[in-house]
């Protein structure tokens, strides 16, 4: 497709950053960009991390940060409203018997590992800039940036997130859709017995669940039908996370507790998408949420994102062409996978929005976890 072998990155997510250190592993010159200011400003409150993002966590080589950072576990509990445990289900090491089952860290610790490790590896880093024409033709990609400079490329990576400006701009017309369900969450302190993931479905929310991130914090959330984001005020958001977290038992309580501050506390809804047919237009190609999202429900969004990183960067540095095939191939190699992720994610809520109560929704679990230990 083109003799050039340098990249544009735009974005500095999981994906944008995992595949900028991947290229820069294997020499490949890369530019990656950022539209915030802050690079880590709004990464969030807390993630949960199976064994198949464990894996490509330690293929980036930030495993060892990783495990010291966040709360390995291997089991989910499933709780009544008052607290009482129902069931404990071992969780499927998805990364292979050498790497714990799951993780859960604080979000923004997980994002400056990444971006200390994009630091490290060299790559030109550019924050508050953003992308504001493309323009292609048979040798590489000519960009134009919103500081007024130029650059060009050989291939141009999208990992702008679930509103990519990038993939609206290549013509791919795919935009992500609400599911019908909005999640609440907050990071707070971790009650001494909270040592795993425990889900209870029901009560006043679907599910409301929680997750150890450190030795001290945890991340908890209540997944509810979505509301009107305009008519929520947002110096209320502790309180309407509190009014469907206070009748839960056990260690909500606990953790209710600390639901105080309406800044420390996210409101969003879920969302679906999957791009078909392909992930590029010429030598712009997507990865993670712009070209894929799916509500939480399995805890796989980021996996995705990363998984599609360590393809594409094993793809890009092991051919000396960087053409259409190339990038076909990419998207092949993925989207089956991926598309499991989605389906499995979406069924999971539409179930619980439906009132199935016979769903088999550990079975699907177990299915979809099951087929994610394969290399991707």
């Amino acid at each position: 497709m083109t003799s050039l072998r340098n990249v544009l990155v735009i974005g500095g997510g999981a994906a944008g950053n995992a595949v900028t250190i991947q290229l820069r592993k294997a020499g490949v010159a890369v530019d990656l960009i950022e539209a915030k200011d802050d690079w880590n400003a709004t990464a969030g409150s807390g993630i949960t991390l199976q064994g198949n993002a464990l894996r490509v966590l330690r293929t980036l080589g930030v495993w060892d940060e990783v495990r010291a950072s966040g709360f390995g576990f291997g089991s989910v509990g499933i709780t009544a409203p008052d607290g009482t445990v129902v069931h404990e289900q071992r969780d499927i090491r998805s990364g292979g018997d050498d790497l714990p089952a799951t993780v859960g860290m604080q979000r923004p610790q997980l994002q400056q590992i990444l971006i200390d490790a994009v630091r490290a590896s060299g790559a030109t880093v550019r924050l508050g800039v953003t992308a504001v024409s493309l323009e292609q033709d048979a040798d590489g990609v000519s960009v134009r940036f919103g500081d007024g400079t130029e650059g060009r490329y050989g291939l141009v990576v999208a990992a702008d997130g679930v509103g990519s400006a990038t993939r609206a701009a290549i013509g791919i017309q795919e935009k992500p859709e609400p599911t019908g369900m909005a999640i609440w969450r907050i990071a707070a302190p971790r009650p001494e017995g909270v040592v795993r993931t425990d889900l209870t479905y029901g009560g006043r929310a679907y599910i409301a669940g929680y997750c150890p991130t450190s030795d001290t914090t945890l991340y908890a959330y209540v997944v509810e039908a979505n509301r009107d984001r305009a008519a929520i005020a947002p110096q209320s958001f502790a309180d309407e996370m509190r009014a469907l977290t206070s009748e839960y038992g056990g260690f909500w309580r606990e953790i209710t507790a600390h639901i105080t501050d309406p800044e420390k506390v996210n409101y969003t809804w879920f969302d679906k998408m999957l791009v078909e047919g392909s992930w590029h237009r010429g030598r712009v190609v997507l990865a993670g949420d712009a070209a894929h999202c799916c509500p939480p429900t399995i805890a796989q969004g980021a996996a995705m994102s990363l998984e599609d990183a360590v393809v594409l960067a094993e793809l890009l540095t092991g051919s000396g062409t960087w053409d259409d095939a190339l990038l076909q191939a990419y998207y092949e190699r993925r989207v089956p996978r991926v598309r499991a992720v989605v389906e499995a994610s979406v069924q999971i809520g539409q179930w619980q929005l439906d009132g199935v109560r016979d769903a088999d929704v550990p079975g699907l679990m177990g299915r979809t976890m099951t087929m994610l230990k394969d290399l991707p």
